[in-house]
């Protein structure tokens, strides 16, 4: 018989939902998302987090991720959120977390989630782009041709294969930003940095998808591939910021 309050099918529920920022840097860029995943629930193993199971013959972590990057950028602002079984100090479980996973795959917030979806709270997503041994200069005049259109169509290959669609309507905002404002990888030679606020939208513009773009407005084409790094991704105000997903979670702070 299975113990007082809990179902017939031996998985004890969901007392608690955790939400996840998380940050992959440096070579681990490269991981995959499936990668990740595996690594993270081998760091919930490590750890011995009471994580939550799915029902049925083959029981799964109670996991679910939100908008994960591409494979081969970095990010500084993923998102998951977890369900378990008992409650935990939020602060106590990155620490945890973090330890547990490589050097590069970063726990770097936990929250106990709130009402409402994490995947509702993010419309849009901050990105740098930096284009080694491309001229700002050059940069800047593709980015006028770019924002002088009404419609760029990009094609990529997608699960229901190649696809046209427009780059430009998706994107909020895109500069070519100081060099020397930006932390750079690229050792004293020229390179432009982008700074680009793309809203979701279906199909889903990428960095990629806007570069392509350049191109298509203006034949900028750049001879190194380019590294790219998400900043932000959340709920795109009137004034152009984001805001992070997690901070409607947060306990408003005690009048003082």
């Amino acid at each position: 018989m299975a113990p007082k309050n809990q179902p017939v099918g031996g998985q004890a529920p969901v007392v608690q939902r955790i939400r996840l920022r998380y940050a992959k840097r440096g070579p681990l860029r490269f991981t995959s998302h499936r990668d990740f995943a595996r690594a993270f629930e081998r760091a919930l193993r490590r750890a011995a987090v009471p994580i939550a199971f799915s029902q049925g013959f083959t029981p799964h972590p109670k996991i679910s991720y939100a908008s994960a990057a591409p494979t081969g950028v970095g990010s500084e602002a993923e998102y998951l959120e977890i369900g378990l079984q008992a409650e935990v100090d939020p602060g106590q479980l990155r620490v945890a977390l973090d330890a547990a996973l490589s050097p590069g795959l970063d726990i770097l917030d936990a929250v106990i989630a709130g009402p409402g979806s994490l995947a509702d709270r993010i419309d849009a997503s901050h990105w740098r782009i930096e284009l080694p041994t491309v001229e700002p200069a050059d940069a800047e005049a593709a980015v006028r041709a770019f924002t002088g259109l009404e419609e760029v169509l990009v094609e990529r290959m997608t699960k229901q294969g190649r696809r046209s669609f427009d780059a430009r309507q998706a994107v909020a905002r895109i500069d070519v930003t100081d060099q020397s404002a930006v932390p750079s990888e690229a050792d004293g030679a020229s390179c432009a940095i982008i700074d680009l606020v793309v809203r979701q939208v279906t199909p889903a513009v990428r960095p990629d998808d806007v570069l392509s773009g350049l191109r298509v407005a203006a034949g900028l084409e750049p001879p190194v591939p380019p590294r790219v790094t998400r900043l932000a991704q959340g709920t795109l105000t009137a004034q152009g910021d984001i805001v992070d997903p997690l901070d409607a979670d947060r306990e408003p702070a005690l009048p003082g």
